[in-house]
């Protein structure tokens, strides 16, 4: 395996050069598969985990629980560490005495570096992408030119220019009859489904307003000390989710979920002005990497629908994780699955049966390659990314921005070289001052 420690890494141009010779040479490779028939010459599907932290090997579990002829051949992460703890979990729970063994990993098929993922799509039918979401155009693109069907986590990018790559990756995947499922996952739970059945049938009558609401005490602390990493990038890298460059901050990271359901209400329709505040009041210690401890955004479509959206990751204060969607016949809240008018008679729960969001996704990207009827969530996830950092935008540069201009932004968080050496220590974006690119 390769070491991650190893002082020459490629430099980004290396890096990006790589990747389309790499991908490139799949594609030659996977052009022989069809429906029916994959890497294997069998029914097996083989499947690649790129990105091994906990959400990864959670992926990878439902993956091999979702088709019982799946086989996990290949890991990869860009550290070494983190491709072994998955090894280790993975393998315990799937290598059962006296039963064929569904992981089947060696230290030859559990990669690292940053080009780790081009090994890892070699090698398998299906790729599960759940890196830091900096990566995560890089890796679509290399898996839709190698032509693997997709499971992508959310979001599925940082930037506009990493979403207008996965918007491309995305209708390429459609083009060549790739299966490419999101994992904005409350899409697939049942509940959730039968409320926006609900809303699209008329039932709140015209949509008016919408609330949104994430506020909680916060995700994990800093992993690792700077002194206990062997260089800047390996600090950031390790503690991403501080990072605007690696996470997108927490309102793209984690707020996302809360406003894709905003999206889906509105059909996917994009909203035409963004505006709102943000800061850091609490997470303020440089630890906490660049990101912000809260967002205030209000969205307004076209029509003259707003959706007021507010995140907050503060310890030891009330937490509020509730969607709300009014209409002209009544309101609905989401997350209890229940309509009321606005008098507050009960127009409508759902008394259906529930599910796990997450395996439900992984069976229904399973179900579709089988039947070969394709699979592909690229516009929504696409759209709802492009919202959340849309709304990082407004609140670090305290404008008002037109979706127009946030699609056709040209802030590229990409790093000027992907090497483990120094790395610039990204600034807090101070509204008024921090510039729209």
């Amino acid at each position: 395996m390769q070491n991650t420690a190893t002082p020459s890494e490629p430099s980004r141009r290396d890096f990006l050069a790589a990747t389309a010779v790499g991908a490139a040479s799949l594609t030659a490779v996977s052009s022989s598969l069809h429906a029916g028939l994959f890497a294997s010459g069998s029914d097996l599907l083989k499947v690649g985990l790129i990105g091994c932290g906990g959400r990864g090997t959670g992926a990878a579990e439902q993956a091999l629980n979702a088709d019982p002829a799946t086989e996990l051949v290949a890991l990869g992460d860009i550290f070494e560490d983190a491709t072994q703890r998955a090894r280790r979990s993975l393998t315990r729970m799937f290598n059962k005495a006296g039963a064929s063994p569904r992981v089947t990993l060696s230290d030859d098929t559990c990669y690292s570096g940053f080009d780790n993922y081009l090994r890892v799509i070699e090698k398998s039918d299906v790729v599960l992408l759940a890196t830091t979401p900096h990566f995560r155009p890089q890796h679509l693109r290399a898996a839709v030119e190698a032509g693997k069907h997709v499971f992508c986590e959310k979001p599925v990018a940082v930037d506009a220019p990493g979403v207008r790559s996965v918007m491309e990756s995305s209708q390429m995947a459609q083009a060549k009859g790739l299966s490419l499922v999101s994992g904005l996952c409350w899409r697939y739970h049942p509940g959730k489904q039968a409320t926006f059945e609900q809303i699209k049938g008329g039932l709140i009558g015209e949509i008016v307003s919408m609330q949104c609401s994430y506020m909680t005490g916060g995700v994990w602390d800093p992993r690792r000390t700077r002194d206990k990493c062997s260089s800047e990038m390996e600090y950031q890298i390790r503690n991403w989710y501080y990072y605007t460059w690696l996470s997108g901050d927490f309102n793209v990271e984690q707020h996302i979920h809360s406003l894709d359901k905003m999206m889906w209400a509105m059909n996917d329709e994009v909203p035409a002005t963004i505006s709102g505040s943000g800061g850091r009041q609490v997470r303020t210690d440089d630890k906490y990497g660049n990101i912000y401890d809260h967002f205030d955004i209000v969205y307004t479509w076209p029509n003259g629908v707003k959706a007021f959206a507010r995140c907050r990751h503060w310890p030891n204060c009330e937490n509020e994780v509730e969607d709300y969607i009014i209409g002209t016949k009544g309101r609905v809240d989401v997350m209890s699955h229940k309509i009321e008018d606005h008098a507050g008679n009960l127009l409508w729960k759902y008394d259906g049966p529930d599910g796990d969001m997450y395996q439900i996704e992984h069976n229904e990207l399973f179900a579709s390659i089988r039947e070969g009827k394709p699979l592909n969530n690229g516009d929504y996830m696409c759209k709802s990314t492009m919202l959340a950092i849309a709304g990082r935008m407004a609140g670090y540069t305290g404008q008002r921005l037109t979706w127009d201009a946030v699609m056709n932004s040209k802030e590229d968080l990409t790093p000027q070289a992907y090497e483990w050496g120094d790395h610039p220590v990204p600034t807090v974006a101070i509204p008024g001052k921090t510039p729209f690119v």
